[in-house]
């Protein structure tokens, strides 16, 4: 039988936390659906977290476990984790109990009013200043680039509907850009505000430095959302840009050199002009390539789609 409930959680190294974490969890949904599922994936803990993992398993029958040899990362859980759910509607949360099982019946509620995605917003976070400066900051930029009005695109609490995950392929790090994938593909995407709890076990898995590889993940959504079937809009504006400005430079230093007879060879201006020049039309020339790419697939993907 089909639940209608599927709860994905990833974990690493949160043995400690596991057990509290599915006494919430189990209060909570009994409440609202004796029909659930809850999804652990390990994700190579060295802690004993498989371990805890199994034995609350084979206790409750809602419990699943997917277990992985070495630690691969969060979007490799979640993927793993959407690929096993089988409910109508999925939801995802972290191990480390700051995400709180008693906001699912408000994400639901939220679902109702014909979302298909409704994500977490941490108003109140209990974490250190050296994350929820950077987050914020992230968050901004992310509205701003992506024109989705979310607060806290990176909150691990959401509900999903089944058909949303389903249509997902999260690699890599873009778990923490889903509701902007999930909106490129024409699904409506929401957000409430949730209750976020400090750390009562372990310590965070996650440092500065994601802060930093998120701002390249960001340029990769941004470009498989915008760009993905139209690259020269991207590498020709930025590659016109360029031959713009080198023309421009080149042109002031033709007019020194001719009608002011100075000598340009040797001025570092006049090489900058030359390379402005080179990288716009390279640019250009790799948007054209782009084009002629995607327009090949699209030919492929017609011609296989024709009735002999």
């Amino acid at each position: 039988m089909t639940p209608k409930y599927s709860i994905i959680i990833p974990a690493y190294n949160e043995a400690e936390s596991l057990p509290e974490l599915w006494r919430q969890i189990d209060t909570v949904m009994k409440k609202i659906s004796s029909d659930f599922e809850v999804v652990f994936i390990d994700d190579g803990s060295r802690d004993g977290t498989a371990e805890v993992a199994k034995k609350l398993s084979e206790k409750n029958k809602e419990i699943k476990l997917i277990h992985f040899l070495k630690n691969s990362g969060k979007a490799a859980a979640l993927q793993a984790g959407f690929r096993a759910a089988t409910g109508d509607f999925i939801v995802t949360m972290d191990a480390d109990l700051q995400d709180d099982p008693a906001e699912i019946p408000n994400l639901k509620k939220k679902i109702d009013e014909g979302y298909d995605l409704v994500s977490g917003y941490k108003k109140n976070r209990h974490d250190p200043i050296h994350k929820t400066i950077p987050s914020h900051f992230f968050n901004f930029m992310v509205r701003r680039v992506s024109g989705l009005r979310l607060h806290d695109i990176n909150c691990g609490l959401k509900m999903y509907r089944h058909d949303v995950v389903k249509s997902l392929n999260v690699y890599g790090e873009l778990y923490r850009f889903i509701p902007i994938l999930a909106a490129s593909n024409g699904y409506r995407v929401g957000e409430i505000a949730v209750n976020h709890r400090p750390r009562k076990f372990g310590v965070s898995k996650y440092g500065f430095s994601r802060f930093l590889r998120g701002f390249l993940d960001l340029f990769t959504v941004i470009f498989l959302t915008k760009f993905i079937k139209r690259p020269l809009h991207l590498f020709g504006s930025i590659g016109l840009l360029f031959l713009a400005i080198g023309i421009v430079i080149s042109g002031w230093m033709a007019y020194i050199h001719t009608f002011l007879l100075q000598s340009v060879g040797d001025r570092p201006l006049f090489l900058f002009g030359i390379l402005f020049i080179i990288a716009g039309v390279q640019l250009i020339a790799t948007g054209l390539i782009g084009e002629l790419i995607t327009h090949y697939y699209h030919l492929l993907i017609g011609n296989g789609s024709k009735k002999e």
